[in-house]
């Protein structure tokens, strides 16, 4: 364990008065996503800020220093039969709490366990002031007013430096079997949200070069006559499966210079024409495209299906990454970062190019 809040504190402090732009960094395996900041800045870095505050498995609460390598949570948890419920990705052995908050990222379960956004009770964060601050708390009932520690899900840090987080943690369910259907993709949407829509354990629904993959995890019995009701083949060493798909190491990602993309969308939409592989996750809710397209291209299409779409990882990350925002959202976020962060220090540019 090692509390640096002191250190960093002293640094944000220092940085603030020199008018020097403040890169956060934790173990670095995110370091792909949103823009190419332009500004030139100093790191600011989190990996030492580590260990357990507080851990209370009857409560199902955990807090964390953002530091913290998902590895030796889960190392933690499992000790009492528990998990983080959302499944955070890992993109590396280094992948830490505080970059799976800022960055909103979470697993195949994310549809039935809820997101990161939806664990997250409380946090701490050292703002461009250099003041360390505490949002929420340790339970639900602390929650009052605008839940500030959520809106950091996502920020990219643009907002401040996560330090310490408060999350729900998860009993590890009793049992699991994964179905595999060959099934084109034209037909699988459908099919997976009727079976999202049904009361039964289903934790994963994914499409992927022509199978469907349903996940079901839960009480024995549960399990078991559902899968019988359901029919399609067993997965052999299923874990593995969920894994690749959960940390982007399955074969569909393993091009990393061709451009990623992410449309978050209406899970009954139907998938966007393009030419080009896709890989349906969260039951037809979250869908990757890999291909050669631009932002201008894509965000109509989405707008279309219901919802946005970022250029994930590859591509020309000088220009936007995320999808367009109204003025008037606009207006609102930058007022909170001013709030936040008077003096722009904290990863300038790094989520929007106006931010």
């Amino acid at each position: 364990m090692a509390d640096q809040i002191n250190q960093l504190q002293e640094q944000v402090l220092q940085a603030r008065s020199r008018g020097q732009a403040l890169n956060i960094v934790g173990g670095g395996s995110k370091s792909f996503m949103g823009r190419l900041m332009e500004a030139e800045t100093e790191e600011l870095n989190m990996s030492g800020h580590t260990g357990v505050v507080e851990y209370h498995p009857v409560e199902l609460v955990l807090t964390v220093r953002a530091g913290t390598r998902l590895d030796e949570i889960d190392a933690v948890l499992a000790e009492h039969g528990q998990c983080l419920h959302f499944e955070p990705p890992r993109f590396g052995e280094n992948s830490t709490i505080g970059g799976t908050l800022a960055c909103n990222l979470s697993g195949p379960a994310r549809p039935w366990a809820g997101s990161v956004r939806d664990q997250v009770l409380g946090i701490r964060l050292l703002n461009g002031k250099g003041e360390h601050l505490r949002f929420g708390g340790q339970v639900m009932k602390n929650v009052a007013g605008y839940d500030v520690s959520r809106l950091q899900a996502g920020a990219l840090g643009t907002l401040g430096a996560i330090t310490e987080i408060s999350l729900k943690v998860m009993p590890r369910p009793a049992a699991s079997i994964t179905l595999v259907k060959d099934m084109a993709m034209d037909e699988v949407v459908g099919l997976m949200n009727r079976r999202a829509g049904e009361p039964k354990p289903l934790t994963g629904a994914c499409w992927v070069d022509g199978k469907l993959y349903l996940r079901l995890a839960g009480a024995q019995s549960a399990v078991e006559a559902t899968a019988r009701a359901w029919g399609g083949e067993p997965l052999e060493n299923p874990s593995a499966f969920w894994q690749q798909i959960q940390n982007l190491q399955h074969p569909f990602f393993a091009n990393p210079e061709q451009p990623l993309w992410r449309f978050s969308i209406n899970s009954s939409a139907p998938t966007p024409a393009l030419d080009g592989p896709w890989l349906l996750d969260w039951a037809g809710a979250q869908r990757w495209y890999r291909g050669q397209a631009t932002m201008a291209d894509l965000e109509p299409l989405a707008r279309a299906a219901g919802g946005q779409v970022s250029l994930f990882r590859g591509g020309d990350r000088t220009a936007e990454v995320m999808h367009r925002q109204p003025e008037a959202l606009k207006v609102l976020q930058r007022r909170v970062k001013q709030s936040f962060d008077p003096d722009g220090i904290f990863n300038p540019g790094r989520l929007y190019s106006w931010l």
